[in-house]
């Protein structure tokens, strides 16, 4: 591993409680953290309809995971049991490519995380002012911003095990109308309009956004691998069970939805399963999904807020961060990571839900890139190193793994606006300025840097010739 010519001293046994104090998180909640990072539920996929129609919605959304999602999670499950630390793919591409581009990587996927969660209290109150009109705008929907992203802020500060339970409790509240939605409808369901598409009407960038939107983050469970119990087992099982989860919660709702309802596209937009709650259940149904709609927000903003905390909590523990990241409450969560996480959610909660999506997908694009070639080369390099999951395929087979996601890549980033494009650059920019003050701040000794003294050295460990591939 490239070596940033730094000193420093270990984390004092002092600095913040022991991590061994806590609960680790186990397989169920776990998975419905996953659930969270990368999904939530059906909303926000009436996009994809509006986009292209039933039959290439219905079609995204059960072949798209090939493409991505089962690469992502597979790369995961591999490195996030050879590092089962916290920093998760910040680790992964600074033992590949050296600190400074573990910088980077913890920089442009920290900043897209913070961007995505910044959309979770705006859309729980957009399904609020149909109710409360006073909330469509002005000085008390800032108001309401502020106190919702203060109450969540305030449920990952007391721990991560709490997160997880309440994980699982809206999940399920949340699953389980479309559930009955599935039951209701099925003497209403016309299969011909399964097929109905326009090739000539099809707006492809919003298509392939809102695929990749709703099933990307997969890697994002990697930043807190230091707070699962027996990663090495929990984590694969758990992005199994999910990935079976997430693709379930998204094809199920559309083909419901699209084979019980007349299609008209122009209608399919965010909120539109509620309309066809109403249609196949009644007025108890869509009020069921539309409280759903709401929790569903709440469930991925904790989730999201966990990993952004934790990934600045890792990047501290590597020296990459100002060791007061690196202190932990004592509920064991990263507070400052918790208030400045939240800080950014704060600022960007203007920005409107679309430039939220293109920019966050952008800045993700090129992250994932990184993590890709990561991949690869600690496949080659350090070939020797324990995995205890690995993915059951060579060299060859893992560039080849690579390759259609890293396609799907490029075709996003092509179809960005100019607008969007030229803010993500500027974006991943102040990254290659804010490494270098970290450089400079820590000799003038402006703040002060540790490396955590219980971080396994697993890569000098493959050089060892006892240990072998699991």
């Amino acid at each position: 591993m490239e070596s940033n010519n730094v000193h420093y001293v270990q984390l004092g046994e002092d600095s913040s409680p022991k991590p061994e104090r806590f609960q680790k998180v186990s397989v169920i909640p776990l998975v419905f953290l996953i659930f969270y990072e990368v999904s939530g539920g059906p909303f926000g996929v009436e996009d994809s309809v509006m986009a292209a129609g039933p039959l290439l919605a219905l079609i995204g959304f059960l072949f798209f995971p090939f493409i991505w999602s089962i690469p992502e999670a597979l790369i995961t499950a591999e490195m996030g049991t050879m590092f089962p630390e916290n920093g998760g793919y910040v680790v992964w591409v600074a033992s590949a490519l050296g600190p400074h581009w573990g910088f980077q990587q913890g920089w442009m996927k920290w900043l897209s995380g913070v961007i995505d969660n910044a959309l979770y209290p705006v859309l729980f109150l957009d399904y609020l002012k149909s109710a409360i009109p006073a909330l469509e705008g002005g000085f008390r929907r800032i108001l309401a911003v502020l106190l919702l992203t203060t109450a969540l802020t305030y449920m990952n500060y007391r721990g991560l095990t709490i997160v997880g339970r309440v994980a699982i409790v809206l999940g399920v509240f949340s699953l389980v109308p479309f559930a009955l939605m599935g039951l209701i409808a099925i003497p209403k369901l016309k299969p011909w309009r399964w097929c109905m598409v326009d090739l000539k009407n099809v707006n492809w960038g919003l298509y392939l956004n809102t695929l990749f939107w709703n099933l990307n983050y997969w890697d994002s469970i990697s930043t807190l691998v230091g707070e699962v119990e027996d990663p090495g087992k929990t984590l694969p099982r758990a992005l199994f069970y999910a990935l079976i989860l997430v693709v379930f919660a998204y094809f199920f709702p559309l083909l419901i939805g699209t084979g019980s309802a007349p299609v008209h596209r122009e209608l399919w937009s965010d909120g539109y399963f509620s309309v066809i709650a109403k249609l196949i259940g009644g007025v108890w149904l869509r009020t069921w999904i539309q409280g759903a709609s709401a929790v569903s927000n709440m469930g991925m903003f904790i989730a999201e807020m966990s990993s952004d905390s934790f990934q600045l909590l890792g990047m501290a523990e590597r020296g990459m961060l100002p060791e007061i990241f690196a202190r932990r409450s004592q509920y064991g969560t990263p507070l400052v990571g918790i208030l400045f996480s939240a800080s950014g959610v704060i600022l960007l909660s203007w920005l409107s839900f679309q430039e939220i999506v293109a920019a966050e997908n952008f800045l993700y694009c090129f992250a994932m890139i990184m993590e890709f070639i990561a991949f690869v080369k600690l496949r080659m390099q350090y070939p020797e190193a324990i995995r205890p999951y690995k993915v059951p395929l060579g060299t060859v087979g893992a560039i080849f793994l690579c390759i259609p996601p890293t396609l799907l890549i490029l075709v996003v980033l092509a179809l960005a606006s100019p607008k969007v494009m030229a803010i993500s650059v500027i974006a991943v920019l102040i990254g290659f300025f804010i490494q270098p003050f970290m450089t400079y701040a820590e000799k003038r000794q402006w703040f002060r840097f540790s490396m955590s003294s219980d971080l396994p050295d697993i890569l000098s460990a493959s050089a060892d010739p006892q240990h072998n591939e699991s």
